[in-house]
């Protein structure tokens, strides 16, 4: 709405050559209607966001358990709590290892993926649907489904392949802490990077192809087209799924639960999990709030972080 009230506001050229502005009353007009359309954003940001915020902010001084109207402060005492709680600590390295791993695993497949859905083929669209469907159904549900496949009995889909090819006893793809790691991201990528690859193609759509003819006659090899033509324009797209799955990776609840529900011990605990079990669920609303800023605190480091190096290789490739 600036955008449209900066330029209501450049000089305006008359029949007759001269310059005339705009009067002071419809000035006026544009600011209040577009204050009048931000208004409601406004509500919703401060109702929803701020406010509860800052409640969280002031419950994670206290020991408020989400009953008693005046809850007793008690300084850093929830945050200290936070770093000595060995399944905290354990939730917060397996939180991050699971979105950095994701990020990076996701964006490496996902644009060699979309480069070759780009390309025109027999039943394109066909295999572009079949790499979008797992983004479809619930991840809970996909959780679910996965789990009955990594089963680390015998029983298992995937075991009694292994058995039947190989002869090899059953692995414990959920029940060893490591594979039960590796096996939640797996899925994540199986998941998520066929979504990532149509956002990818979205922009690889949308690149002129007279810059590959002009390579092409320059004599540019197809490892230099990519590197100097097909990389340096999907860096946009790069930055907005690279957030997506930053922020929704910290912020992964369902599928670890599902397939592993925070198993085996500790080992794929989420803090999200963690804020829920140990600190809702248990009446600790201020042990939660405290771990629900320091969540947020994370948070906003790893995405300015990541907004930084986003916009240093805009400027690079500009």
């Amino acid at each position: 709405m600036a955008l449209s009230t900066t330029s209501a506001l450049q000089p305006m050229r008359s029949p007759n050559g001269r310059d005339k502005t705009l009067p002071r009353k419809r000035i006026h007009r544009l600011s209040v209607t577009s204050w009048a359309f931000m208004a409601p954003i406004a509500v919703v940001f401060v109702a929803l966001y701020i406010i509860p915020m800052t409640q969280s902010v002031y419950y994670s001084f206290t020991d408020f358990n989400g009953y008693v109207s005046n809850p007793k402060f008690v300084g850093l005492d929830n945050y200290t709590h936070l770093f000595k709680d060995p399944s905290m600590l354990s939730a917060l390295g397996y939180t991050i290892f699971y979105a950095v791993t994701t990020t990076i695993l996701v964006t490496v497949a996902a644009i060699p993926l979309a480069l070759t859905l780009n390309r025109k083929f027999l039943g394109r669209n066909l295999v572009r649907s079949a790499f979008f469907f797992p983004a479809v159904p619930s991840v809970a549900i996909l959780g679910l489904v996965w789990g009955f496949i990594l089963n680390p009995l015998g029983s298992g889909v995937l075991n009694s392949i292994i058995h039947s090819l190989t002869g090899l006893g059953p692995i414990p793809w959920l029940s060893d802490s490591t594979l039960a790691q590796l096996s939640t991201v797996v899925v994540t990528i199986w998941a998520q990077t066929g979504w990532h690859a149509v956002l990818y193609l979205a922009y690889l759509q949308a690149i002129p192809a007279d810059y590959y003819e002009v390579s092409k006659i320059d004599g540019a090899s197809g490892w230099q087209s990519f590197r100097y033509i097909t990389l340096p324009l999907l860096v946009p797209a790069m930055a907005v799924s690279q957030l997506l799955l930053m922020t929704n990776g910290l912020k992964v609840f369902d599928l670890p639960f599902t397939l592993t529900r925070g198993g085996p011990g500790f080992s794929t605990r989420t803090l999200t999990q963690s804020l829920i079990e140990d600190g809702i669920a248990q009446s600790r609303v201020g042990a939660a709030s405290a771990l629900a800023v320091l969540f947020l605190f994370v948070v906003g480091l790893v995405v300015l972080g990541q907004m930084a190096i986003t916009n240093a290789l805009q400027r690079k490739y500009s």
